[in-house]
């Protein structure tokens, strides 16, 4: 499996400015690049190639390999805007938003990340440098430091491609390792249904729940912050909400890894499977009020899922997928399904055979009368039917 290892650079000064410059070429040839394909409508590498890589060249003087990734990733990126367009990502086909993301070419900030490959990046571990390809030239000795942990990872995993980029003030190289998955449990005696939500961020069915109230405080608090930075738009409130919206991410990113670790060791310990919801379309699925939808649409529930998936295959669990649909009106028990069973927004008492639980340990059970699952990130197909 792929996992990526961040490793921070210490470059001298002038070797940073030698980056930044680098940086900023590759980013304004792939704006270019965008350009050119917008304008004849050409969406695939070798094609645009055709049209943009001897121009890049020499306008540009970046190096064959830096040349073609820079097509590359003006191809990827339209793939990618193409996908969300389609999912709805960015409104109805018709609205406003929706109109200005497809009506204009795709734009490469002057810091966006670029990639290298093994022909223009080279690891010295030993030393704890790199050498790395630049449009002025090759540079050596580029210091980098990180956990021990990560970094002997990156030593005997490392494989393919590195991103070098730049983030708050830092330099940082974006490695990737292909790391050996564990023996996958075929056979696991049951699996730990996780329910997703809000006021809980997650709740098992073995009992588990990991509220939400804390940090949903402290997310509120931080809106209002950025708020009222933003209603007074100078440089510097501007910087300062820049600022924290980057400390918001980087927390519930931590709470998400947490989160899915203590799953997932929990599942490995006790030779279990995890049953987890499929996420597309719930924002468009949810019917909340006003003021809850910033709440819903702000939380990374996908990235949790994400890591619940990789930490999982790394040790061996399975993982299925489920519909959620209904498993806050079902009844674990009994199967009966009627929105009355749900009085309150943490209670559930079934009408039907009278179960009463914490809402979320009911809708964590998944619907057990339910056999289609769909086996998501493992090695070998792993088939679960719960009756």
């Amino acid at each position: 499996m792929k996992l990526v290892v961040r490793v921070k650079l210490l470059p001298t000064p002038l070797q940073a400015s030698v980056l930044e410059a680098t940086l900023t070429a590759c980013n304004e040839a792939a704006t270019w690049a965008a350009q050119v394909a917008f304008d004849k409508g050409v969406r695939k590498n070798l094609p645009l190639r055709r049209l943009t890589y001897q121009e890049i060249k020499s306008r540009w003087g970046l190096g064959a390999q830096a040349a073609q990734h820079v097509i590359k990733r003006t191809c990827d990126a339209y793939t990618t805007l193409a996908a969300n367009v389609r999912n709805g990502r960015y409104g109805r086909p018709g609205s406003k938003r929706h109109t200005r993301v497809s009506g204009k070419p795709v734009v490469f900030r002057p810091r966006a990340a670029q990639p290298y490959d093994d022909r223009m990046l080279s690891w010295q571990h030993g030393r704890r440098t790199v050498s790395i390809w630049t449009t002025g030239g090759r540079m050596k000795n580029v210091a980098f430091t990180g956990q021990a942990e990560q970094l002997e990872v990156l030593a005997r995993y490392r494989q393919g491609e590195s991103d070098l980029l730049f983030e708050g003030g830092q330099w940082y190289l974006i490695a990737t390792c292909e790391i050996p998955e564990a023996e996958p449990n075929g056979h696991p005696v049951s699996f730990i249904g996780v329910d997703l939500g809000i006021v809980n961020i997650a709740a098992t069915s073995g009992g588990a729940r990991y509220s939400g109230r804390r940090i949903n405080r402290r997310r509120a608090k931080d809106r209002t912050l950025r708020g009222k930075l933003q209603k007074k738009g100078t440089k510097s409130a501007k910087r300062r909400a820049k600022k924290y919206a980057g400390r918001e991410a980087r927390r519930n990113k931590d709470i998400n890894h947490k989160i899915a670790k203590r799953i997932v060791v929990e599942a490995a310990r006790t030779g279990r499977g995890i049953a987890l919801e499929t996420l597309t379309g719930i924002r468009e699925r949810a019917r909340l009020r006003k003021p809850q939808r910033t709440t819903l649409h702000s939380w990374p529930f996908a990235q949790l899922g994400v890591f619940i998936g990789y930490k999982a295959q790394r040790a061996g669990v399975p993982v299925v997928y489920v519909d959620p649909a209904y498993t806050s009106q079902e009844c674990s028990q009994c199967h009966h399904v009627e929105r009355g069973n749900r009085p309150s927004q943490a209670v559930f008492a079934c009408r039907s055979c009278g179960f009463v639980e914490h809402a979320d340990h009911n809708s964590s059970h998944k619907g057990p009368s339910r056999n289609y699952w769909c086996v998501s990130g493992q090695s070998s197909v792993v088939v679960a039917c719960m009756t």
